[in-house]
């Protein structure tokens, strides 16, 4: 019997010292990744970083990649190199970065068209769940124009002919699915009026047709309709964003002239893959955040027609989250199909 009692309390103080030992290398491995991963974040960026357009050179997106790829090189003393990877309505771009290693070496400069496209189609990746937000860049909001022809002078009057003429009066977008597009369809919904959606090859030839005569609306960015303002070609009811723009700050928001919540307005921002170090997160974030909201770059934003808008990672989640959303609904209800 003392031998048993010996033997099985023996094995109790050897199984001690195995869990003690299996909690000191767990520690052990914890503080060493946490090392690690600090380590990583203090010595970041130690090579040339990539952000990916899914668009071509000269776009919004590209324009903001550049100015963005600018100030990271400046503040992080290391080269930003800026890869134009269009195609399929920008998805090819953000796949690519969603695929990469969480390092933070591989960027992607986001347009708020990419919450439209999983409305309208399957994507091989999941926003979400695939890319990590940093931080929203600019805002761009449109403007909702009318020929001149049109006997409208604001939105109240626009709906009130709507409605007297259902399925008469069409807007041009620069496709199906776009912003613009949505931007549109939204109001129909929320007026409840039927006007017709005209896709035309890109945002400059819808602007034109709209001064032209041959379709009365459109929702042009303000840098698009600015000439057009200014030249009296075009008539500005109101800007789809729900707070006025300081470029046209006479011109009231569709929201304060009879659809109340009215909000529509396209954004540019910076993510990389999902699982990205929370330190590097950091870093890129506190740099954007103070540079992007400067003087110098306010301005060369707003020459673009942008807004500078910064965030937190936690608030541009909540952002892309909102977006998803939204763009479903209105995609389900307008009846929207891909082309």
């Amino acid at each position: 019997m003392k031998a048993s009692g010996a033997t099985t309390q023996g094995k109790h103080m050897i199984a001690t010292a195995c869990s003690s030992v299996t909690r000191l290398a767990t520690g052990i491995l914890v503080c060493a990744g946490a090392f690690a991963t600090n380590t990583l974040a203090q010595g970041y960026p130690a090579k040339p970083i990539r952000l990916t357009v899914g668009f071509s050179a000269g776009g919004s997106t590209d324009i903001t990649a550049r100015l963005v790829a600018q100030i990271l090189s400046d503040s992080l003393n290391q080269q930003v190199i800026v890869e134009n990877r269009p195609g399929a309505g920008g998805t090819l771009a953000d796949e690519k970065v969603a695929r990469s290693p969480a390092d933070g070496y591989s960027l992607l400069m986001m347009a708020g068209s990419a919450t439209i496209t999983p409305a309208l189609r399957k994507v091989p990746y999941d926003v979400e769940r695939d890319l990590a937000p940093v931080s929203l860049i600019t805002s761009v909001p449109y403007v909702l124009v009318v020929h001149p022809s049109l006997p409208v002078r604001d939105v109240k009057g626009l709906i009130a002919l709507a409605h007297s003429m259902p399925g008469k009066l069409s807007y041009g977008s620069s496709g199906v699915g776009t912003s613009p597009h949505l931007a549109g369809e939204l109001f129909n919904l929320m007026a409840g009026v039927r006007t017709v959606h005209v896709p035309f090859k890109g945002a400059a030839e819808s602007v034109i047709a709209t001064a032209g005569g041959q379709i009365e609306m459109n929702y042009p960015t303000t840098a698009a309709a600015l000439p057009f303002l200014e030249s009296g070609r075009l008539r500005p009811l109101a800007v789809t964003s729900a707070r006025r723009v300081a470029s046209l700050p006479s011109i009231p928001t569709i929201h304060e002239s009879g659809l109340p919540g009215y909000d529509r307005f396209s954004w540019y921002g910076l993510l990389g893959p999902a699982g990205m170090p929370k330190d590097i997160v950091a870093r890129l974030h506190a740099v954007l955040d103070k540079e992007v909201n400067s003087p110098l770059m306010r301005d060369a934003f707003g020459k673009q027609g942008m807004q500078p808008q910064t965030n937190t990672p936690e608030e541009f989640a909540a952002l892309i989250r909102r977006e998803l959303t939204e763009n479903a609904r209105v995609v389900k209800l307008a009846g929207v199909k891909s082309e």
